[in-house]
């Protein structure tokens, strides 16, 4: 394997598709590539118009190319967490041999073992989760590699979404020439990163607040335990403001970012600025604290929705409070005004890498990092790379400093690997 190592994310989202090209060299990741276009044919997560969605994802695909003067041919691809369900999964198997160590190929079975769940015809999986293995009697094992034992269980959790929901994501993908390489639940991939240890393991529940959707994913033990999806974002609040000003969308969504503050109580009165009015060639006046009541009475209403799932799911009260992340996070007031509806402890995560240090960046960073530790795991007793065999994530368009980088020899399929192959005939 080479020492440096490319990895393609696409995060495809209700108001915006975002691509990121980074090169992972001795597990640090450096971001050299990020494409970032609006999202046409895509509602409330859910995609309505393939070809619109398809445009969307190569203007994202090119902005990144032009970045690094390459062509992109395979992605880590996110899938939402609407309409996703977790439920349990349990694997038992013989070890190969009982006199040497578990290997890689034996974890490979039991996963496929736990991969064996009845699903109803509407669902499809999408990642399978190990939460820990069991060796003979002893439990609670994250690594059985290099153990010595005769039986063999793992219990994980599966994530499934609708038939429909993964059918026009992957056709999405498939039409703009792009090759899968990995696909993981955003929420997962996203919380593994953008939480600490601590809060994984107390309880702590990550608030993705984006366009049109906002999207929560508990966290407990360690472990993703809740994922759901609500129907209102930042696109809510920009409607909002250009209805009460009377203002068209576009100079709404700029005041948003220009003047925005979501805490009413800290909002300035003195900061006054003028807004064109639909209809008319004169401009009104507002100040901050004015558009600060408009979009705190939203964010009020969601935090209430997400404390109805809260009490739907029995997960209030959480010790370790809230993440907030998304590109609503970045609104000045946020945190204190979650802090006083949900009652709780509130920090902002932000991916601290040149290029993408904003809240919205978070789930398409953290799909890189993920896909490269879930690598890392498989390789650690291999010495080689685990990678379908496909063409390589960057096609050169000129010489440069990756010309070396070759393929490795293909090793056993993972799951997520032998997943993709079930997919191929899905697809066609």
């Amino acid at each position: 394997m080479s020492e440096k190592e490319i990895y393609v994310s696409l995060d495809i989202g209700s108001t915006s598709v975002k691509c990121i090209i980074s090169k992972v060299d001795d597990d640090a990741v450096h971001v050299i590539g990020v494409g970032n276009a609006k999202s046409t044919g895509i509602r409330k997560g859910s995609i309505v118009d393939i070809d619109a969605t398809v445009q969307s994802i190569k203007r994202a695909v090119d902005q990144a190319e032009r970045m690094i003067g390459m062509s992109i041919h395979k992605v880590i691809l996110g899938i939402p967490g609407n309409q996703v369900v977790l439920q349990d999964a349990k694997g038992i198997v013989a070890v190969n041999d009982t006199n040497s160590d578990i290997t890689t190929d034996d974890v490979y079975r039991v996963l496929d073992a736990a991969e064996m769940i009845s699903l109803s015809p509407d669902r499809e999986k999408i990642n399978l989760v190990p939460r820990y293995y069991t060796v003979d009697s002893v439990s609670d094992i994250k690594d059985p590699r290099g153990m010595l034992g005769i039986r063999l269980e793992v219990d994980a959790t599966m994530i499934t979404t609708t038939r429909t929901n993964l059918h026009n994501i992957l056709r999405c993908v498939e039409k703009a020439g792009l090759v899968i390489q990995d696909i993981y639940l955003q929420p997962l991939a996203a919380g593994e990163f953008a939480l600490t240890d601590d809060e994984k393991s107390r309880g702590t529940t990550l608030i993705d607040i984006g366009g049109e959707t906002t999207t929560i994913s508990v966290f407990k033990e360690n472990q993703l335990i809740h994922a759901a999806v609500i129907p209102v974002g930042g696109e809510n609040i920009t409607k909002d403001l250009s209805i009460v000003l009377r203002t068209p969308t576009e100079q709404a969504e700029r005041i948003k970012l220009e003047y925005g503050h979501a805490y009413f109580n800290e909002a300035s009165e003195n900061e006054v600025f003028e807004v064109p009015v639909i209809g008319a060639d004169t401009k009104e006046q507002y100040s901050q604290r004015y558009i600060s009541e408009i979009i705190s009475t939203r964010l009020e209403e969601l935090f209430e929705l997400i404390l109805d799932e809260f009490y739907r799911q029995n997960l209030s009260g959480l010790p370790g409070g809230v993440v907030l992340t998304g590109g609503v996070a970045k609104l000045d007031g946020i945190a204190q005004l979650t802090r006083d509806c949900l009652q709780t402890r509130v920090r902002i995560a932000t991916p601290q890498y040149i290029g993408v240090r904003e809240p919205e960046y978070t789930s398409a960073v953290n799909l890189i990092r993920y896909a490269y530790l879930q690598d890392a795991f498989y390789r650690k007793y291999e010495g080689q790379s685990v990678q379908e065999d496909v063409p390589p994530a960057i096609v050169e368009d000129s010489p440069s400093e990756y010309e070396q980088i070759t393929e490795p020899q293909k090793p056993k399929e993972s799951f997520s690997k032998k997943f993709k192959g079930l997919l191929k005939g899905f697809l066609e």
